[in-house]
């Protein structure tokens, strides 16, 4: 392998690891986190989260680069404000289901619970990873030179964003895997997971509709 080419690989692999802890990533995140009873669960809702936005970004953003093509400035704010309604959806499921939650559960329910975190987690990593395949395809276009380097970035920049994910899932399940036995404390942090979520999600809209003029566009 060329050097230059191993240089722009290994950068791209830290910048995925950098990418997977910007603030809509983690929040959203979060919000399965506070579900997991044991640590694996946690570790293994980012490593959901990292194939979802990986299989977006790669399927997505190959497509646009053999077409030569970018997503236009309206598609690409519309697409990142999805993530907004997505982040403000998921923090209110977690409080209504906190709130409904009893202290026991059944351990039939919980693995059913766990399957559906994880297909969450990788839904959420698939949504995230489409709002920020516009932005991918421009900066692998600039710095590869061929179609198959494309590829192998993508894929390199992808395991750094699973892996990022999964050390910060791992570090954000530890306050919700101890608090599990204590109903109380558990679900006052899964509530508050949630509504920062929410209140993040609202913020996230309102910035990218109003601050940086999406609506102007639709209109």
């Amino acid at each position: 392998m060329d050097i230059t080419l191993f240089s722009i690989l290994s950068i791209g692999f830290l910048l995925g690891i950098k990418h997977a802890i910007e603030p809509d990533h983690v929040i959203a995140v979060s919000t399965i986190a506070s579900n997991s009873k044991k640590l694996w669960q946690s570790t293994l809702a980012g490593v959901f989260w990292g194939i979802g936005h990986t299989a977006t970004l790669f399927i997505v953003g190959l497509i646009l680069i053999a077409m030569k093509n970018e997503i236009s400035d309206k598609m690409s704010m519309s697409l990142e404000f999805v993530v907004g309604i997505m982040l403000v959806y998921l923090g209110a499921t977690n409080i209504i289901n906190f709130r409904k939650k009893k202290q026991h559960d059944h351990t039939q329910n919980e693995q059913k619970g766990n399957k559906m975190s994880y297909l969450k987690s990788t839904a959420i990593g698939l949504v995230h990873g489409l709002a920020g395949s516009a932005a991918m395809v421009l900066l692998t276009m600039t710095i590869v030179d061929s179609f198959w380097e494309a590829a192998v970035y993508i894929l390199v920049f992808g395991a750094g964003t699973i892996l990022g994910m999964l050390f910060f899932t791992t570090i954000l399940g530890i306050p919700f895997v101890f608090s599990s036995k204590k109903y109380n404390v558990n679900r006052v942090l899964a509530v508050l997971a949630g509504g920062v979520s929410l209140v993040f999600g609202i913020y996230y809209m309102y910035n990218l509709g109003v601050t940086e003029g999406l609506f102007s566009l639709w209109i």
